[in-house]
């Protein structure tokens, strides 16, 4: 079972709340549970480099905004490094 690419953020993250939920009320026989924890494993992975690429993303935006609006020198500053 593997994550398909096509899979969204947020479709990704009710899956996986979903797993957690039925882990967590001791739902899952034995069967079930590596296959649901794999599962789990690979949405976490999905969500991660989801949010990984996006700040990525922002960041070139942001920067890219700064050097076309900014006069030369000066930078906007940023609450966090």
């Amino acid at each position: 079972m593997t994550v398909k690419k096509e899979i969204k953020y947020l479709q990704a993250m009710q899956e996986l709340n979903q797993i957690l939920e039925g882990l967590q009320a001791q739902e899952l026989d034995v069967d079930e549970l590596s296959v649901k924890v794999k599962r789990a494993v690979e949405l976490i992975k999905l969500c991660r480099e989801r949010i990984e690429k996006t700040e990525l993303e922002v960041k070139k935006i942001v920067k890219e905004f700064e050097e076309a609006c900014l006069p030369a020198g000066r930078e906007i500053k940023h609450d966090r490094p």
